[in-house]
């Protein structure tokens, strides 16, 4: 099959492409601009083309009819690729159409990665986990890690391991053999527009789970689970050697989904989870005394922080808040969960698929529940902001930097540019002497 991804650079097209062309499928694709995702499809022969006009497109159903083409959800209804792929009659697709069809294809088992928060890491646990038992197994991941891509398939594998996100009700046109909740926390008011709402989406994803594993807190909040859930007590959370308590529940989520598919001996899933070398942009470690983390709810800075401070005693947060039409619906939770920040750098929301008709919050509207408010600077990516981490990290103190906008690729260009500054002056001085 012949299919063609527009946005084929972002977190969700991005492994599906690798999977798809893993699978044996002719693979292309576009994407607004080049990036580290469309680099490394095209290291691996996928063709990506930064025209989105709909020439492309043209171009390539030209030189072989396109059978699918596999569109992202953030792509606008008048955008020129979508417009010219009904034009030219292709179906349609999002890419829960596309990973149904290559499950159903190869006769895969499902094992879903829902819930509120964690399930990047949840997800890339699972997976190291089953390839230090080598077992074969497919998978997508939303970030890249270090023992393996984004997205990929094996042709000996029984299992698909998937983040099953909620946004765009993406979770609901699936139906796992099995499925983890690492936790559920009310979320995307863009496509639930009331906790119940939310609420309602994963009672009837959990009805379409043969089988739950999942925390009894979680259903708390008036949660309805079928007699197929496996819910789990607190107390039962295992004491691996993982930092930070939410990643040990949820490694313990996946040593009784493990036990549940009658894989492995428990042993050795708990030995692979401690050995667990961790994902991008959660908790990452950039720098000495510097992490990056995708983290954007309350309830995620909390948990980050309380795994930060078991490797130090002195933490600084620096915060992004992600979406304003979201900082609407939790800004009366942003109360305790900084208290183990000890300075709080707080940045301008990201603004991203916004309701024009909700007035934008400012840091100030929106830190000022904090218990430790006296702690927060306000402040911008710029180089007053990288003066005072750079001063924090000399210090000693471990610089925590949570969002999902733009502020990981900030720091990222700030110690390219540290670097590049260090190596010139190393040249410049080896010149003199």
């Amino acid at each position: 099959m012949n299919i063609y991804f527009s946005g084929i650079g972002g977190v969700g097209l991005g492994p599906l492409a690798e999977i798809a062309h893993d699978a044996g499928h002719i693979v292309h694709g576009s994407d607004m601009q080049e990036s580290l995702t469309t680099r490394e499809l095209q290291e691996r022969g996928i063709p990506v083309s930064t025209d989105q006009t709909g020439d492309y497109l043209m171009y390539c159903h030209r030189q072989q009819s396109i059978d699918w083409f596999v569109y992202t959800a953030g792509l606008p209804s008048d955008h020129p690729e979508l417009l010219k792929a009904r034009e030219l009659g292709l179906h349609l697709a999002k890419r829960d159409e596309l990973i149904n069809y290559i499950i159903g294809e190869k006769g895969l088992k499902l094992i879903a990665i829902a819930g509120t928060h964690g399930k990047t890491t949840t997800t890339a646990m699972m997976v190291w986990v089953f390839r230090q038992l080598n077992i074969p197994v497919s998978f997508s991941i939303g970030a890249t890690t270090s023992f393996a891509p984004s997205g990929y398939f094996d042709p000996n594998s029984r299992y698909f391991v998937y983040e099953c996100d909620e946004f765009d009700y993406n979770f609901l046109h699936f139906e796992p053999d099995i499925s983890i909740i690492t936790s559920l926390d009310y979320d995307h008011p863009d496509t639930y527009p009331t906790e119940s709402d939310y609420r309602a989406a994963f009672e009837r994803f959990l009805t379409q789970s043969k089988q739950t594993v999942m925390w009894l807190r979680d259903t708390f909040s008036g949660l309805k689970t079928p007699k197929s859930t496996w819910l789990l007590k607190d107390s039962e959370v295992i004491p691996l050697q993982l930092a930070g308590a939410h990643n040990r529940a949820n490694a313990t989520l996946i040593v009784k989904a493990f036990e549940y598919l009658k894989l492995g001996q428990q042993h050795a899933v708990l030995t692979a989870l401690s050995s667990f070398p961790g994902t991008s942009r959660r908790f990452e470690k950039l720098a000495d005394n510097l992490y990056s983390d995708y983290g954007h709810h309350p309830v995620e800075i909390a948990a980050t922080l309380q795994m930060a401070r078991e490797i130090s005693d002195h933490v600084v947060l620096v915060y992004q808040p992600h979406q304003n039409v979201r900082q609407h619906e939790i800004r009366d939770q942003y109360d305790s969960c900084m208290e183990l920040a000890e300075e709080i750098y707080w940045l301008p929301t990201y603004l991203t698929r916004e309701d024009p008709r909700l007035p934008i919050l400012t840091p100030q509207e929106l830190a000022n529940n904090l218990t430790n408010r006296n702690t927060v600077h306000y402040a911008e990516l710029n180089d007053e902001l990288w003066r005072h981490i750079e001063m924090a990290r000399h210090n000693g103190k471990l610089v925590l930097c949570m969002g999902a906008g733009t502020i990981d690729g900030w720091l990222r260009e700030q110690l390219a540019k540290a670097a590049s500054t260090t190596e010139s002056s190393d040249n410049t001085n080896t010149s003199t002497i």
